[in-house]
């Protein structure tokens, strides 16, 4: 979130409607336009909290109004910034202000194993969930709700803007206690992370492309000409297919990313993040270009829910990038996903404080099979889990990227599924450790989104596939898939949804 936060800010020159407009026209014809149109026009309220609750975003220095950037897909300035660390300054606040309660206890370096689920006979319901630390200890915490909010996949692949602990646990502890996911095909590729022996994992911010930065190959030639008519301020989508195309055709291992035409002393002030990390690699931007490469950025589908955060399993709900709201349809337009997160966060606060005190308390529960009694067996995996972790990412990468086609997905699924035999394995006769449960997590969800790409037979937003280049009127679905308990973990019940799509 390096870029910022989108919404219509400036009422003169913009307006609900046009915001409404792009954001369906970024996510190609499966965005749900309720959620679409209640997002968008809670935005300007959404924003002013984070600025009540002390977030310093850029102001314009002669009226002190909001500073906005502009990125691709959207047809006017709507994204308020704190220059380029948007992400981390509004975290810092929030977290700050978590700190200041005394009712919240915060326990940091945890992360959820798997959901514990209630019974009383008949009905199921989330009872809260097992979670563990850095040490490998497991502890169960019980809730009369349980919200995941842990995040995307990005590590699902070897080349990833996303930081380590992105691994799906949400959305694959969710799958494993029979929730519904929706839409895992939609993979959003940043078209701009930065290409170098020891960068890991640093974006480029599509703000760089807003404020007039340009693509070009190692020859100095521009390229968007060929694929869009809004050039380098085309959706994520196209521009990410776009480099992959130029890559593929000249051999080359990058293509590069232009601002140096600026002005240095705005280039500095605007990216001044990005300028520093950038010279610590040898690359002054305001004097010559990026070598960039597209990453897994951000995943478009996850745990489905209805308009107050629920998912299909009672006592548990999602927000963020673990939720499939229906905003972003197949492809999210950019700066969009820090208003879903604040909007529905406050749609889930609002929920449980209306909710919570109706909600049954019941003692009786099970765990999740595997985890509830590992066996004390030692074990020395580090090896077997580093290979695996290595397999899977590569495969992801190689099979499921940007551009598909059957053949590669069903080598992928049948790779997944033989390493997903392995997990299993370890997890029933191991002590379980944060490492395996990472593991296992990311092969959850490569088979959830392999088995969703295989489903889609089209092409859409951010699945591409070259069996079926066009997209089709009979696939305006959403492609929603769950899990029985009591069958392999890598065997779905598939669903398709249909959503709202009058405005």
């Amino acid at each position: 979130a390096q870029g910022g936060i989108a919404a219509v800010l400036d009422h003169e020159n913009d307006s609900v409607d046009a915001h409404i407009i792009d954001t369906l026209k970024a996510g190609a014809g499966l965005c749900d336009y309720k959620i679409v149109e209640e997002v968008v026009s809670s935005g300007y309220a959404r924003v002013h909290d984070l600025i009540t609750y002390g977030v310093d975003f850029v102001r314009n220095s002669d009226d002190y109004s909001l500073s906005l950037g502009r990125e691709g897909g959207h047809s006017h300035r709507r994204v308020a910034h704190a220059y380029d660390l948007t992400g981390r300054a509004i975290e810092m606040t929030l977290l700050d202000q978590v700190k200041s309660c005394p009712s919240i206890t915060l326990l940091e370096d945890h992360m959820v194993a798997d959901l514990m689920l209630l019974s009383d006979g008949g009905n199921i319901w989330c009872g809260g969930a097992l979670v563990i630390d850095n040490e490998d200890r497991i502890t169960s915490f019980e809730a009369q709700q349980t919200v995941l909010c842990t995040g995307g996949t990005g590590k699902v692949y070897l080349y990833t803007s996303n930081p380590d602990i992105a691994t799906g646990d949400g959305i694959a502890s969710a799958c494993r206690a029979g929730a519904k996911i929706a839409n895992m095909e939609f993979v959003q590729f940043h078209p701009t992370c930065l290409f170098h022996p020891q960068a890991k994992n640093f974006l480029i911010s599509e703000a760089v492309r807003g404020e007039g930065a340009l693509l070009h190959t190692r020859k100095g030639e521009r390229f968007m000409n060929k694929y869009d008519d809004r050039l380098e301020l085309a959706t994520r989508d196209m521009v990410a297919r776009s480099i992959d195309q130029e890559m593929k055709e000249s051999g080359d291992e990058c293509v590069f990313l232009d601002i140096s035409h600026k002005d240095p002393a705005f280039i500095q002030a605007r990216f001044p993040a990005i300028y520093k990390q950038c010279l610590r690699y040898g690359i002054d931007i305001t004097t010559e270009p990026i070598p960039v490469v597209p990453a897994a950025h951000y995943l478009c589908g996850g745990v489905l829910v209805d308009d107050y955060c629920n998912s299909s399993i009672a006592g548990l709900m999602a927000i963020g990038e673990t939720a499939c709201t229906g905003l972003h349809g197949a492809n999210r337009l950019a700066s969009n996903s820090l208003l879903e997160a604040v909007v529905f966060a406050e749609k889930a606060a609002s929920y449980c404080r209306q909710n919570l005190n109706t909600i049954k308390k019941r003692r009786q529960g099970r765990a999740p099979t595997g985890i509830s009694t590992p066996p004390s067996k030692e074990l020395d995996e580090h090896i077997l889990i580093n290979h695996n972790w290595d397999v899977l990412r590569r495969t992801m990468w190689n099979y499921v990227g940007i551009v598909r086609n059957s053949k590669r997905l069903e080598l992928a699924r049948e790779r997944i599924i033989s390493i997903t035999r392995e997990i299993e394995t370890l997890y029933t006769s191991h002590r379980i450790t944060r490492n395996m449960v990472e593991l296992r997590n990311i092969a959850q969800v490569s088979l959830l989104i392999v088995e969703s790409a295989m489903l889609r037979k089209e092409s859409r937003g951010l699945h591409y596939t070259t069996d079926y280049p066009n997209s089709s009127e009979d696939q305006l679905h959403w492609i929603v898939l769950s899990q029985d308990q009591n069958v392999s973990s890598w065997e779905f019940s598939v669903e398709y949804r249909n959503f709202s799509q009058e405005g």
